[in-house]
């Protein structure tokens, strides 16, 4: 493949795939992008839940807003949304959230649930769902008690040399602002955290995550639409924290990780009155993302030996940064997962021995034909005939053959 490259050390113009990894040439089929398209590291999305992704999001009252999630999670079991919800299985759930990531450039994702929830179904999904993490769900009295329990799925953390992930301050209540000394408290406060939302942060917690090497999941959307507020996204980045970008589900959170990505943008701006660069953003993405999950040896960036996890989009500008920033579903050229094509436009297709094989089938998204991995078409036919009329969601960008 040739056209720009982002994320790789060696200026060049060609890249190459050699056994599901990344190698300054390949053999076989060689693809001309003709210099209108650049070449991206598969995304990563270090926050989601992906039984929740469905929509409408559930939010507060007009004119109101929560102090931490739990009154959320009883809004949320008393919709109409849950409700409709329900009407699918776990498995089309999962597989919905699949899509989700894989139409909008994600190849590595967390679901914030305990492997004994998830670990039989991430393994079917058509992009990848980590399962080597630690958990809690937070360090409060409010804990749902998911995993182990907390200590010992930090030391399991450690152990296997794993990313702990908790949420943390998920709000503003007194003990929601309290999360980084509970962790202190626990010992749980170093390299190995990924802390997601940490609305509630002191200054001084601020200093202690960076002091500590642990790594923040910002979910911006998700913050402003349940808690009118997110975190001190400014003064995390100048303590040096490690900042990620999270989507969480959809039933509070953004579309997918390029809206997220966009709104964060849009939020910081409005915050501060100054621009976020788009190249921070990418690297919160991508670099940032897989040194949160540990896999920074194997994912986050196009350079020879990482997994062969390629984004590729059409390009509207120049600067490939802002072109990710631009970008929407329909941008999407091409996406493959440790060298396999999982999405793309048919001319792409001669990866694949230049026909559709068994366990793909056709989608068309902005008037063009694509190939994708599974059959999100008739997923998407059978949710609309589960729950009885024409559902529309937002992060699948196609309509099914025939309607």
């Amino acid at each position: 493949m040739n056209g720009v490259l982002v994320g790789r050390k060696e200026a060049g113009k060609s890249l190459g795939i050699r056994g599901g990894k990344i190698a300054s040439s390949g053999s076989g089929c060689v693809i001309d992008l003709k210099g209108s398209s650049i070449v991206y590291p598969g995304l990563i999305n270090t926050h989601d839940h992906l039984q929740g992704n469905y929509r409408p999001p559930v939010g507060p009252r007009p004119g109101t807003f929560y102090l931490n999630w739990l009154p959320w999670d009883n809004d949320l079991k008393a919709s109409d949304t849950f409700k409709e919800r329900s009407r699918l299985s776990r498995d089309n759930l999962y597989h919905l959230s699949g899509y989700k990531c894989l139409f909008s450039g994600v190849t590595t994702v967390n679901d914030h649930f305990p492997q004994k929830f998830n670990g039989q179904i991430l393994p079917t999904l058509p992009i990848r769902a980590i399962l080597e993490y630690g958990l809690a769900h937070e360090a409060s009295s409010y804990d749902l008690k998911w995993g182990d329990g907390i200590e010992e799925e930090y030391k399991k953390a450690v152990k296997n040399n794993w990313p702990f992930i908790t949420h943390l301050s998920e709000g503003f209540d007194e003990e929601s602002m309290n999360g980084i000394p509970q962790l202190e408290n626990l010992k749980i406060l170093d390299n190995h955290c990924l802390l997601v939302h940490c609305i509630g942060f002191s200054d001084e917690d601020i200093k202690k995550t960076a002091a500590a090497g642990a790594s923040v999941s910002w979910c911006g959307f998700s913050n402003v639409f349940m808690f009118n507020v997110t975190c001190k996204i400014r003064k995390m980045l100048a303590a040096g924290v490690n900042v990620t970008i999270g989507t969480d589900s959809s039933a509070s959170g953004s579309a997918n990780l390029l809206d997220e990505m966009r709104y964060d943008r849009e939020l910081y701006r409005a915050m501060y009155g100054e621009d976020l660069p788009a190249k921070t953003i990418f690297q919160m993405v991508t670099a940032n993302a897989a040194k949160a999950f540990w896999m920074q040896d194997r994912i986050g960036d196009l350079n020879d030996g990482k997994l062969a996890d390629i984004l590729i989009l059409k390009a509207r500008t120049e600067d490939p940064y802002e072109n990710l920033l631009g970008a929407s579903m329909g941008d999407i050229e091409f996406l493959s997962l440790e060298g396999k094509p999982v999405y793309g436009e048919l001319r792409f297709l001669d990866i694949l021995d230049g026909k559709l094989p068994s366990g793909y089938t056709r989608v068309t998204v902005n008037r063009r034909p694509m190939f994708v991995k599974g059959d999100p078409g008739g997923l998407y036919k059978m949710v609309r005939n589960k729950v009885g009329f024409k559902k529309e969601l937002d992060f699948l960008p196609f309509e099914p053959d025939g309607e």
